[in-house]
């Protein structure tokens, strides 16, 4: 199964491979029935969802994809836990910040992550 999806390494959408954890995590047994979409040009991926196999966002570069965690790594604990509503209000108001519909996992580049990270690093001072 193929389809089309952005990659940031190839700046364009590709037409990406469904394969299973072992094409991309050979050394993790653990992710072997995970699905991901590959790039066929550049090799890189991006992981789908469980119920629908629809990927998870746009392919990243590995810089991109660790830009992403360090995100995740700030942004989840100021949601994580507390009420209901939260997570989709941080969301919104980061959205409302950058002038577009926000979610991680479309970011395209490393610069867009690093503008991210101090939007939600001044939001971290403002809820204390």
């Amino acid at each position: 199964m193929k389809t089309a999806i952005w990659c940031c390494a190839c700046s364009g959408k590709v037409m990406a491979e469904l394969v299973g954890g072992k094409d991309v995590y050979p050394h993790r047994e653990d992710l072997y029935d995970l699905r991901f979409y590959k790039c066929p040009h550049c090799g890189n991926f991006v992981g789908t969802h469980k119920a629908d196999r629809r990927p998870l966002g746009c392919i990243p570069t590995p810089e991109l994809k660790y830009a992403r965690q360090k995100i995740h790594e700030i942004l989840d604990p100021l949601w994580q836990g507390k009420a209901p509503g939260t997570r989709k209000k941080i969301y919104q108001a980061l959205s409302d910040a950058l002038g577009y519909d926000y979610h991680t996992a479309n970011t395209r580049t490393v610069e867009e992550c690093r503008t991210v990270y101090k939007l939600v690093l001044e939001l971290k001072r403002s809820k204390k």
